[in-house]
């Protein structure tokens, strides 16, 4: 019994395991956030030349 529990306490690959969840999550965490800022510049800068352009062919 005292050799299972010593090999229980040694062993760390559930730490392992959990720490690479949480690697995991931040990178996707940062993934999203990076995109999502992404997406909202490109939109405004699409939302900008469409109402530039909906202005040039309202003046001719």
């Amino acid at each position: 019994m005292k050799t299972i529990f010593e090999r229980f306490v040694k062993d760390e690959s559930g730490a392992t395991a959990i720490e690479y969840g949480l690697i995991a999550a931040l990178i996707s965490v940062a993934l999203i956030t990076g995109a999502t800022t992404l997406g909202n510049t490109l939109n405004t800068q699409f939302q900008g030349l469409s109402n530039k352009m909906n202005s040039a062919a309202n003046n001719h």
